[in-house]
């Protein structure tokens, strides 16, 4: 709604500063922002690119979910694909089975810094209270899929850590920093005197449910709700 209200803003300071053909412009590009800017979340889910399970706004799938498929490959390429849109993969183990049994596989990611109402491109932060969260403060997410083999098919659980930032101070404060000096002695400034914050460690802090629903979602909608391709415009 803030990207949508400064389009509107900056569009009638345009329509008054310029002529009529720029004030059509203007118009036509706030309709394109409004058009690209739209929160994930009220979209409706048939017009995703990627399948998703159509639920209620407190609707929520069970974590670890059951997913019905024998085919271990297929769901396999699907958590993969659904969690390279969010982070950068780490580690994959697929489940396999020797002779006599199976064996779990295990996706892990890399430590990232949450993304901020600044990169709407971003999507490993959820619009709303995690989103702001993480303009506000410097947040790193770390996702693990874990893909355990049943009687029926596979139970996929996802854990999504969130982690806050332990500094030493705050940003711009000057407590602890060093000082330069002005009497005339010799002082070699170096990365001492730049004043920033050192980072101590992170702050284990409660998962992020809201991802974990989201990529539930993804990956779910991938294997059971899948569609066939749209056919090009020209082919109708």
């Amino acid at each position: 709604m803030l990207a949508l209200f400064s389009c509107l803003v900056f569009a009638r300071w345009f329509y008054r500063k310029s002529s009529w053909k720029r004030a059509r412009l203007a118009w036509a590009v706030v309709f394109f922002m409004f058009a690209g800017c739209s929160p994930l979340d009220q979209v409706p889910t048939t017009t995703l690119s990627i399948p998703s399970i159509p639920l209620g706004p407190k609707t929520n799938l069970a974590n670890p979910i059951n997913v019905n498929t024998q085919d271990s490959e297929f769901l396999w390429s699907q958590i993969v694909n659904t969690v390279d849109d969010y982070f950068q993969i780490k580690s994959e183990q697929r489940p396999t089975r020797d002779s006599t049994q199976w064996f779990e596989g295990r996706l892990e990611t890399y430590p990232q810094i949450g993304a901020t109402y600044l990169e709407p491109w971003r999507k490993d932060a959820v619009e709303g209270f995690q989103r702001w969260q993480s303009t506000l403060q410097t947040m790193r997410r770390t996702a693990t899929i874990r893909v355990i083999p049943t009687n029926d098919g596979f139970s996929v659980g996802v854990e999504v850590i969130k982690e806050l930032e332990d500094v030493d101070r705050s940003q711009f404060s000057s407590e602890g920093a060093a000082i330069a000096r002005h009497d005339g002695t010799i002082v070699r400034t170096g990365a001492s005197l730049t004043g920033q914050p050192i980072t101590l460690g992170w702050i284990r802090q409660e998962n992020d449910a809201d991802l974990e629903q989201r990529l539930l979602r993804e990956i779910l909608g991938r294997v059971s709700n899948v569609q066939p391709p749209r056919k090009p415009f020209l082919m109708h």
